[in-house]
């Protein structure tokens, strides 16, 4: 049965669980948004996680004739896919005496929120640039699986300062709309980096295409033409911090997602398996305790046309 994060928090009796999920929705519009088809049953020796679908490439037509003319045959053209579902998440120690004496900031608190936000970095980071080619403990992300699609476009508009920003903004507006007609359906959400959803933000507005909602924890949600705008942020491997979606040579990429099990969804084993923990035991003997935050998923595109990406976008400088 497919499952948002909400109603996998339904049925968990857990109150520390229900906790964990609604920060791992707080800190993540997409994972928050995201369905999960939790349809892996692990094989008798626990090691098959693996979750099979078949992708459409390109749809059936239907055609006119005439009388005594027959159709002219074409068929829908898919491919069989897999994918297998990834563990991810982080652990944590605290000693018992600074969780004694942790006053107002409830220091297991603290450290399973950061926890949370560290899953969510790297599962967003994952969405996006995924290989399981280049590391196999990762699952594949959407610059894999839209490379080289009916989808996959590029551009070189220009909207790196105030002034070609107000020259292009009709063309660049021009340009986004022309990439989500392409998709099959309206995009569920547009993802990019902080600076582009900032340029798309300035643009939008010059136009009247910029509208705001409300989710559901009340923050406000900044939106293009009633499209959700979700900048992924930067991914922290434990030393730097990079843009998920990056800038080369001044440009930079645009994603577009059709959420929905026919379209752009995630993956979980059955039940309520997509996030674990495991908290300190303070009752028990030993100064230093571990804990533990743990998903069990993996992303899956069902139809190239339910996700796009427009490449080519200079947002600043050559050199920058």
């Amino acid at each position: 049965m497919p499952v948002t994060l909400e109603q996998a928090k339904v049925g968990m009796a857990d109150k520390i669980d229900q906790f964990v999920v609604d920060e791992f929705r707080r800190s993540s519009f997409l994972l928050d948004q995201l369905t999960f088809d939790d349809a892996v049953s692990p094989g008798t020796g626990g090691s098959t996680l693996t979750y099979g679908y078949t992708r459409l490439k390109t749809p059936s037509t239907g055609q006119f004739r005439n009388i005594n003319e027959e159709y002219e045959a074409n068929q829908a053209d898919r491919e069989n896919k897999f994918v297998n579902l990834k563990i991810f998440g982080g652990s944590f120690q605290i000693d018992r005496v600074i969780q004694d004496t942790s006053g107002q900031i409830n220091e297991m608190n603290f450290q399973l929120q950061q926890k949370v936000k560290g899953a969510s970095n790297l599962f967003h980071n994952t969405v996006i640039n995924g290989d399981s080619g280049a590391d196999a403990k990762s699952f594949d992300g959407l610059s894999k699986a839209v490379n080289g699609t009916s989808t996959d476009l590029e551009t070189d508009i220009n909207i790196s300062d105030n002034t070609s920003m107000e020259n292009n903004k009709q063309a660049f507006i021009d340009e986004i709309d022309g990439f989500l007609s392409e998709l099959d359906g309206r995009p569920t959400m547009l993802m990019g980096n902080n600076k582009l959803i900032t340029k798309i933000k300035s643009a939008a507005r010059r136009v009247g295409y910029f509208t705001q909602a409300e989710d559901a924890f009340g923050r406000t949600i900044d939106m293009y033409d009633g499209i959700p705008l979700v900048d992924l942020g930067y991914f922290y491997d434990g030393s730097n911090s990079v843009p998920i979606i990056g800038v080369d040579n001044g440009s930079t990429d645009l994603y577009a997602v059709n959420l929905g099990l026919d379209g752009f969804h995630g993956v979980s084993p059955q039940g309520n398996g997509v996030i674990k923990t495991y908290l300190p035991d303070f009752d028990r003997p030993g100064a230093v305790k571990n804990g533990d935050v743990e998903m069990v998923a993996a992303v899956a595109l069902k139809a190239t046309r339910k996700a796009g990406r427009l490449s080519g976008i200079q947002i600043a400088g050559v050199d920058a």
